[in-house]
Formats: structure tokens, C-alpha cells, sequence
């Protein structure tokens, strides 16, 4: 994005932050490419036969941040990391529904440590992962945030420290330690 379109970008937030809804209403579509490559990111971690497309969850997240009638937001960085945080939401309530109606396991892809690098190899239910990420987010909110960040939303390890203003290092950590804790949690729940 380029210097004066997140200067924009920023203003809005700001205006929007101080309740102007008319600044929200400029907002979306100056990061509505954005978004939906996020959206695109966190719908490539799901399973291949997955019935939400990009634009449909933009569109969801769009609903969802219309619903906000006050939103505390700092910067474009945390605009995205709360993006992240909804789409999540919408993707789990998304799968809660289909199990509903079909009353089958929904599944989520493997957690990755890169893009195409599996690090547990079973599927995880989507439900079961947003209990542990409720649970992990009691014990420690950052860690949580760099799950969803690195795995949710597909961010790099360097995007996702900028996003929550801290060292590469410390996202490594905290992803490592994650992954390890959910994968515990997870597995002593089958």
C-alpha cells in the first residue's frame, strides 16, 4: 500500500475510532483488496471442499465490523490484526452451522509452520481449535494473536510482529510454544 493511501487509510481509522461511521463507509473500499487477500490466506488453511469463497467472508467481516457501532482502532496494523480476529469468528460459526446441519466433524487443515509445511499431520475440528485458542487466549492474549495471525490469517513471521509491534524472535517463540500447547490440548481432547 502505498505512503499516502495509508496515510488515508489511517485518518479514517482515527475519524472512525472517534465514531464518524461515515469514515468506516470510506474505509472498506480503500482496503477491500487487503482484506480479501487476507481472506483468501485463511481459506487456503482450510480443507479443500470448504463452501465459503473470499468474498463471501470480506463480505461477512464487512457485516460484522457495520455491527461495531464504536471501534477502538489504533493503526492499519491493528485494523488487520481485527480483521483476523472477526474472520476467524465468522469462519467458526460458518463451520458450527454446517455441523449443525449435517451433524458431521467439520475439519480444518493441519497447522503449518510455512505455507505447504505441515506440522501436525491429522485434521483439526475447527470448533475444537477455537475452544484451545479461547482457552490459550486466557493464558496469553499475544500468543493467541500470533496464532491468528500466522496460522488464521497466513501472515509471515515478520508481518506478524509488525502487526503486534514486536521482534520477529518473540513471534517465533510465541508460535512455537503455541503450537506445541494447542497440539497437547488438542490431542488430549480426542
Amino acid at each position: 500500500m502505498e505512503a499516502s493511501l495509508q496515510s488515508t487509510v489511517t485518518a479514517l481509522l482515527m475519524q472512525w475510532s472517534a465514531g464518524n461511521e461515515a469514515a468506516r463507509e470510506s474505509l472498506l473500499p480503500l482496503v477491500y483488496g487487503e482484506l480479501r487477500k487476507l481472506a483468501q490466506a485463511m481459506l487456503r488453511q482450510e480443507r479443500r471442499d470448504h463452501t465459503l469463497q473470499p468474498t463471501a467472508l470480506v463480505n461477512e467481516l464487512y457485516l460484522r465490523l457495520v455491527d461495531q457501532r464504536r471501534v477502538t482502532v489504533q493503526d492499519r496494523r491493528h485494523f488487520f490484526g481485527l480483521a483476523a480476529y472477526l474472520m476467524r469468528r465468522v469462519l467458526v460459526d460458518h463451520a458450527r452451522r454446517k455441523k449443525a446441519a449435517k451433524r458431521g466433524a467439520e475439519a480444518l487443515s493441519p497447522l503449518v509452520d510455512e505455507p505447504g509445511t505441515t506440522a501436525w499431520t491429522p485434521d483439526i475440528d475447527i470448533e475444537a481449535l477455537n475452544e484451545a485458542l479461547d482457552r490459550l487466549e486466557k493464558v496469553d492474549p499475544r500468543k493467541c494473536r500470533v496464532v491468528e495471525l500466522r496460522f488464521i490469517a497466513g501472515f509471515t513471521t515478520e508481518e506478524a510482529a509488525h502487526i503486534l509491534e514486536t521482534s520477529p524472535a518473540t513471534v517465533e517463540r510465541d508460535w512455537k510454544f503455541a503450537r506445541s500447547w494447542l497440539g497437547r490440548l488438542m490431542n488430549g481432547a480426542r
